[in-house]
């Protein structure tokens, strides 16, 4: 063991680059990409970059440069970065009937309605964005499913 402190102690770039790979692994696998251990394997990595190119030496350097990389980083990418997380990710495919558009059997409103689709009459309310009824023999654009009720808006 003392081995591996007199290594880390003459190479302090690999300790560096060692302590981003274990940050970037718990960033990734347990806390799913929240950010703070994010920020401070970034700046591991360019502290140790600096030290492997000669630019800083002296672990009170690299202290102050691992700290002053990861306030700048997190200052910068922080925004960015949960603009991203939340996008959104796509279309929601928690059902294969939403998107679908289907014709209206019973007047839609917010407290009832009816599509039909396959051949199945379907219990339909109108999604809580819309308050104008659907009329029978008009389409109806499905927006989410919940349990056996579709929640649609007019198309």
């Amino acid at each position: 063991m003392s081995g591996l402190f007199e290594y880390f102690a003459q190479h302090q770039d690999h300790l560096l680059y060692t302590i981003a790979g274990i940050c970037l692994v718990l960033e990734l696998g347990v806390l799913g990409m929240s950010g703070p251990l994010l920020f401070l394997a970034l700046s591991c990595l360019l502290t140790g970059l600096m030290v492997t190119l000669g630019i800083i030496s002296g672990w009170e350097l690299e202290v102050l440069s691992v700290g002053v990389l990861g306030a700048l980083s997190g200052a910068l990418l922080w925004k960015p970065l949960k603009k991203f997380q939340n996008s959104g990710g796509g279309r929601d495919t928690s059902s294969d009937m939403i998107g679908k558009v289907l014709p209206v059997t019973q007047l839609i409103t917010r407290d009832q309605g009816k599509v039909a689709y396959s051949g199945i009459d379907w219990q339909a309310r109108l999604d809580a964005a819309y308050t104008e009824p659907v009329a029978v023999g008009s389409r109806a654009h499905v927006v989410a499913v919940e349990g056996a009720l579709l929640l649609v808006k007019p198309e």
